[in-house]
């Protein structure tokens, strides 16, 4: 907390705490914020979870009171995210600024006062950048995608570029994305990476893609193993087989060299023999 900081204290010392708010049944906030998970990959996109706040329907004012807004999505850089927690709100004069940036997605019993009277508030809370995403496509805002940024004390409108059949999409400087509206889909698209921020479904199907990857390069590592175990097996069998055949060649030229050894001494004893048998009868 800065110095600039104003502290709305109850007589305790303690900071003085927001009403509470009755929670909103709101089904456009489910579908296209919570489900989506686009609090979490905002708040991991901008990092510095200690300093900036990425939260939903927070109620906003300069201080706390019944009369404050409850924004659907409010981002804000360089805050006391505790001390919105602590409060349960979040106080202009505690945090010493406005949250940087505002979201409404349409719904039934909010839609006109979105983008009137809850416009108005914005401004005068001097909030820099104010959007809106209505997912019917412009049936229960004036239009599918709006994004106001604040001018002096007021709202002057942010380009909205129509990119083919079923896609909007407008760029917020102060969050240096696109807010696209994509077949009544909310996406963020990073510029930077030039890739869309990942709902929470897309980050579960990548990791079990990765996975699946790492799985089947672990089963392609062991059969190459098991391969090259029984190519080593099969080449040490092959060695075997040709050392036992030299093994035998040896052994059958023993043999030969044998049997002709013996042949060649049975040839040589039967001359002696024929020899002695002439010196007898020459006698």
């Amino acid at each position: 907390m800065t110095s600039k900081m104003k502290r709305p204290e109850t007589a305790a010392g303690e900071l003085e705490m927001f009403p509470e708010f009755p929670p909103r049944y709101d089904m456009q906030n489910i579908l296209h914020l919570h489900i989506a998970g686009y609090m979490t990959t905002l708040s991991r996109h901008f990092g510095s979870p200690e300093s900036t706040l990425v939260l939903g329907e927070v109620p906003v004012y300069p201080r706390p009171s019944r009369n404050a807004r409850v924004p659907d999505l409010i981002v804000a850089f360089n805050v006391n995210p505790a001390t919105v927690v602590a409060q349960m709100g979040y106080a202009i004069e505690v945090q010493g600024k406005p949250p940087d940036f505002a979201l409404e997605v349409a719904s039934v019993t909010t839609a006109l006062n979105d983008y009137t009277r809850k416009r108005d508030d914005y401004a005068a809370f001097g909030i820099p950048e104010y959007w809106r995403f209505d997912p019917t496509g412009g049936q229960r805002y004036d239009v599918s995608l709006a994004g106001d940024r604040l001018v002096g004390n007021a709202y002057q409108p942010i380009a909205i570029i129509t990119a083919g059949t079923g896609r909007l999409w407008g760029h917020s400087d102060i969050l240096n994305l696109d807010l696209c509206w994509e077949n009544g889909e909310l996406r963020w698209w990073d510029p930077v990476t030039a890739r869309y921020l990942e709902t929470h479904a897309e980050e579960a199907n990548a990791r079990r893609a990765a996975e699946n990857l790492a799985e089947t390069e672990r089963a392609a590592r062991r059969a190459a193993e098991t391969f090259v175990e029984t190519e080593r097996a099969a080449r040490l069998a092959a060695e075997t087989f040709v050392e036992t055949e030299r093994a035998a060649r040896r052994a059958a030229e023993t043999f030969a060299e044998t049997e002709r050894a013996a042949r060649l001494a049975a040839e040589a004893r039967i001359r002696q023999l024929e020899d002695e048998q002439r010196r007898r009868q020459g006698l």
